[in-house]
């Protein structure tokens, strides 16, 4: 898959495992290693398990069009689909075998 970052610090904390692990601790820096690498190996947004303990998924609400992997609870990394044309299935909804792109936006927790 091929992935893009909304900003340069964004991709920073993504993409080096101290980073990560000094901007979230140890644990929820270890997890994110492991999503991007599983982000990273996948062919489409399909390959990434939508069960625990990825729980790839879109979201609704105001964050409608994003779509979220867990991280340590309770923290989620976002990312939006970068894919264009943007796949859609014919009866409407996120094509995800087509997904091929994805833009990382934020790592939140979005219960807040």
């Amino acid at each position: 898959m091929h992935i893009t970052f909304k900003t340069r610090k964004l991709q920073k904390i993504c993409s080096k495992k101290a980073e990560s692990q000094k901007h979230l601790g140890a644990k929820c820096g270890r997890k994110l290693q492991q999503r991007m690498m599983e982000l990273k190996a996948a062919q489409t947004l399909a390959d990434i398990s939508r069960l625990p303990p990825a729980r790839c998924h879109e979201l609704s609400g105001n964050r409608k069009g994003q779509l979220s992997v867990d991280l340590e609870h309770p923290y989620r990394l976002l990312f939006i689909v970068a894919n264009n044309p943007y796949p859609e299935r014919e009866c409407g909804g996120l094509e995800w075998e087509g997904v091929t792109e994805i833009e990382i936006i934020e790592i939140v927790d979005t219960h807040e």
